[in-house]
């Protein structure tokens, strides 16, 4: 999809059971496995022209939002693509013969150059990255456990966030995982969560009075958009730490209407409602499916792809707009 370079990813374990967790039935703990899925992520953030705003890795799923970068993409040489690709996959005798720089006639090195233009493209998709995460965790847990059969239940479910709206929103609902599910009351105690290295970071960079600086394997936060602006998530990150913290409190206290005078800035300018932004950062997942954005992303997307109908126009307009 053209429309936009953001989507939010869910995988969940198999019946829903506690296989990143603690297992109350066995009285085993996984919770080692949560690790495994962040360090395997990050991996291959840095193979995949596809970069991590956000992740929350439970007991029993796991969330991450995603930027495709195709523009990095598509700098890559013949040679690049090629060393991305055997970093996660044994090349073809061909391809091995290519990097030997024996000789190929006309009709082999069209077959590398065709090669090589596949997996350009599979560098840069999501169904690709999530495929190359699953994968060997569920080999790697069943190894464990010694058994086989399936660790997720079925493929994973993916969102399109069409917007600044949508994407503060999904990060927000997802940093904020923990502290819905009672696990944690802050946001640096939610463990196994993006939002927890970027306070941790943040409070490292201003205790030692250094540049701010992002946590390895993370997309960095760039400010607001403008032509000359960095690649990066396009809020503040100081802005968007605050804005969490507070939906956060929040959402704990269960007393909206008392704080929302107390709403931060952030929310003026995507011009969302405090009390609709406490909503949809409860239940994105259940509210949205598929494509989400303000109508007007939201209707030009569906053009674009020819769908007779808009999905989510009414939840859009009702929260987003």
């Amino acid at each position: 999809m053209d429309q936009t370079p953001y989507y939010h990813c869910v995988s969940r374990c198999v019946r829903r059971a506690f296989l990143c967790g603690f297992d109350t039935l066995s009285g085993k703990s996984y919770e080692h496995r949560r690790q495994w899925i962040i360090d395997r992520m990050k991996l291959l953030a840095e193979i995949f022209a596809i970069d991590i705003c956000a992740y929350a890795v439970m007991s029993n799923h796991y969330h991450v939002i995603l930027h495709v970068d195709t523009q990095t993409a598509t700098s890559w040489s013949e040679q690049q693509v090629i060393d991305r690709w055997q970093h996660l996959f044994s090349l073809p005798v061909i391809v091995q013969r290519y990097l030997a720089r024996e000789p190929l006639s006309r009709v082999e090195r069209d077959a590398v150059t065709e090669l090589t233009t596949k997996w350009r493209m599979r560098l840069q998709e999501i169904s690709w990255f999530m495929r190359c995460l699953n994968e060997p965790i569920a080999r790697q847990a069943n190894q464990e456990d010694g058994c086989t059969g399936r660790y997720w239940e079925g493929r994973f479910k993916s969102q399109a966030l069409l917007d600044e709206k949508a994407l503060a929103a999904c990060m927000a609902y997802v940093d904020l995982n923990p502290i819905r599910a009672g696990l944690a009351e802050t946001p640096e105690q939610s463990e196994y969560t993006s939002i927890n290295e970027r306070v941790h970071q943040f409070k490292k960079n201003s205790d030692h009075s250094e540049r701010p600086s992002t946590p390895d394997g993370l997309l960095p936060f760039a400010g607001y958009p403008r032509e000359d602006r960095p690649k990066g998530i396009p809020f503040h990150l100081k802005d968007y730490l605050q804005l969490v913290d507070w939906t956060g409190r929040a959402i704990l206290e269960n007393k909206r209407g008392s704080i929302s005078q107390h709403a931060p800035p952030i929310l003026d300018r995507l011009q969302l409602d405090t009390k609709h932004w406490l909503y949809i950062t409860q239940h994105f997942e259940s509210r949205f499916k598929g494509m989400v954005g303000a109508c007007h992303a939201l209707k030009a997307a569906c053009k674009k792809l020819n769908f007779r109908r808009t999905p989510n126009l009414g939840a859009v307009s009702e929260l987003l707009n």
